[in-house]
């Protein structure tokens, strides 16, 4: 029979997470019980993958988990017996034994804290034993983990605490409960991961049990809280009782998939790109946190990860991503550092009472960004005497189309591309509104887009101009980065009659319910589906691809060039932003996803939870209003 597959996910606020499917099967490396970011928000581990738990009862068990093993079957009936799922206030299943009892099971995670807490209830039915078996790694979270005689199972027992260390130099995991606690140590051998399958990736693992914890459900609920050694020991029906009342103080479901985003970094805040393999990139944060942070009035938020990311300028240019174990951040991006000043000032906009120090320190930022931008810096990034931005190596990837195989960059995008002009446009003006600098650069820049980008005989603008640095060389790929001429951005470049043409044009070859297409159609290197191996799925990435963050930006152009008038808002919210918004549970519940299929039925691919999806749909929800 078929599983449902989709995901959940509880975020802890720290870069970790548990997260699995509606089935309960793992679909994933990264479902996990307790997955932890042990220098927030990376340097993720997982150390309990799952468990199995069961009920004694007369003599015989009835499974309520199942497992998928290689090389394809699913052993035990436990997700047969799913009643009943729901996604409020968090995770909860309902099981229905055959015997008539009932069992409630859930599992949820309070923000701040390294720790999951799952309980069991009797709903229906005489009293029962439950048991329940922990499946543990201790392994980087894009690893997988194979049995080996390292892996230590001996227990530290004390004050109803079960501490297992796995390995050395591993973190404890500490199992807070009341249950009796049976030392039989196994391996559990070849699980296989189904989407990890798929993605032709390594996708078998075996994983260690240390023992059996049991409860008598006849005496009331079972409760644990698996957590690092060194969380405190957690009051259950406490944190039960807080995170209910937190999370129905938001105001929609989508406010509350913001919420898994924002996450501490250090002393500050900064926003994982996506879940479950994402941690955080400068361009996703800056894009992003308008949607999650300005539109939703987290605004004490939106300065804490701009001052943050402030401290990493160098030679103008932010980093794209804080690697994983204190690496040297990486820095190619040529958006990242546009998209921080966009945020500065919407944010600046939103709260205009800040310190004068915030405000200092934000200014001196963007300051230090446009000057480093127009002196010229890493990759080739620079103004040239058009007054735009021409920026690429070969062998680089720069520009939001990102993929790379190897050294083969699938969409290079070298020259001046389109969406960077409008970027660096709206930079420069908002910039000018107090220096007059930019002031001038904009102008002459602005010029020499409207006179370079337009193609007259297709209604659209060129995609790049002036590429890989031969002057006058131009590609006329069809993409999407167009409509941040006109959408998306606080100023639109383009007007009239042209923008009109620009919008229906984008609305015919790119539109699709839950995004816009990377590549029209038709065009060479259009792929229809995204799969395969890395290769595969990295060559369509961005040939056709969907992307459902882009629709934030089509709506507000589509919305522009009619007026901004109510009626224009009224018909966006239901052509466009309410089919959208119809997906929110196709993948990971409650949350879009980061890519879908390019033709129909446009199949959710890639993260299935992903911050800049989630955010412009807050924003442009915010914008129709």
């Amino acid at each position: 029979m078929a599983y449902d597959s989709r995901e959940w996910l509880e975020p802890d606020g720290l870069g970790g997470f548990a997260s699995g499917t509606v089935s309960g099967i793992r679909t994933r490396r990264y479902h996990a019980i307790l997955l932890v970011a042990t220098a927030p928000p990376s340097g993720r581990m997982v150390l309990v993958n799952g468990f199995e738990a069961w009920i004694e009862s007369a003599g015989h068990n009835i499974a309520l988990t199942s497992q998928c093993y290689a090389p394809d079957f699913v052993c035990q009936d436990g997700a047969d017996r799913i009643r009943e799922f729901k996604i409020d206030p968090w995770p909860t299943w309902t099981y229905a034994l055959p015997d008539g009892r009932e069992i409630e099971h859930g599992i949820l995670v309070q923000p701040g804290r390294a720790a999951t807490i799952l309980y069991w209830r009797l709903t229906k039915g005489a009293g029962c034993t439950l048991a329940m078996r922990p499946l543990m790694s201790g392994r980087d979270y894009h690893s997988l983990h194979h049995e080996n005689p390292a892996c230590s199972f001996a227990p530290e027992i004390a004050d109803q605490r079960v501490i297992i260390r796995p390995y050395q130099g591993v973190p404890c995991v500490a199992f807070h409960s009341s249950a009796a606690y049976s030392h039989q140590p196994e391996w559990y051998r070849n699980f296989l991961y189904t989407e990890e399958q798929a993605r032709g990736l390594d996708c078998i693992e075996d994983l260690a049990s240390p023992g059996i914890f049991r409860w008598d459900l006849s005496k009331g609920e079972a409760t644990m809280a698996i957590a690092l050694e060194n969380e405190p020991a957690a009051d259950v029906a406490r944190i039960r009782d807080d995170e209910k009342s937190r999370r129905a103080k938001f105001s929609s479901r989508l406010h509350r998939a913001a919420d898994a985003y924002i996450v501490k970094r250090r002393g500050g805040k900064t926003i994982i790109a996506g879940y479950p393999w994402f941690t955080d990139w400068g361009r996703d944060t800056f894009i992003s946190m308008r949607g999650l942070c300005i539109a939703t009035g987290r605004l004490d938020d939106a300065c804490a990860i701009l001052l943050e990311w402030s401290g990493a300028v160098s030679e103008g240019m932010l980093p794209n991503r804080f690697p994983d174990y204190g690496e040297a951040p990486e820095y190619n991006a040529v958006d990242a550092s546009l998209w921080y000043i966009i945020a500065v000032y919407e944010f600046l906009a939103a709260k205009p009472k800040v310190t004068d120090d915030e405000r200092k320190h934000l200014l001196a930022s963007v300051n230090a960004i446009l000057e480093g931008y127009s002196k010229g810096t890493r990759y080739r990034i620079h103004c040239g005497d058009d007054g735009l931005i021409a920026a690429g190596e070969p062998g680089v990837q720069l520009t939001w189309m990102d993929a790379k195989v190897g050294n083969w960059v699938v969409t290079p995008r070298i020259g001046k591309p389109v969406e960077i002009q409008a970027l660096w446009l709206n930079a420069l003006r908002l910039a000018g509104e107090t220096d007059d600098r930019w002031k001038l650069l904009y102008g002459r820049g602005r010029s020499s887009f409207l006179a370079r980008f337009w193609d007259e005989t297709r209604g659209c603008l060129y995609d790049v101009v002036d590429s890989d640095h031969v002057v006058g060389k131009i590609d006329r790929a069809f993409r999407p980065n167009q409509i941040f001429a006109i959408g998306g951005l606080p100023y639109g470049l383009i007007e009239g009659p042209h923008a009109r043409r620009i919008v229906d044009a984008v609305e015919e070859r790119l539109l699709t319910p839950i995004g816009l297409r990377s590549l029209a159609p038709g065009e060479p290197d259009y792929k229809p589906h995204y799969g395969g191996d890395g290769r595969t799925r990295d060559a369509a990435y961005h040939q056709g691809t969907v992307w459902p963050w882009l629709m934030g930006s089509f709506i507000e152009a589509w919305v522009r060039v009619r007026g901004e008038t109510a009626e224009a808002k009224a018909e966006a919210r239901k052509r466009f932003l309410e089919p959208l918004l119809a997906h929110l549970d196709d993948a990971g519940i409650g949350h879009l996803p980061e890519i879908a299929d390019a033709e129909p039925p446009h199949t959710p691919r890639g993260c299935p939870f992903q911050a800049w999806s989630v955010a412009e749909a807050i924003r442009i929800e915010k914008l129709l209003a």
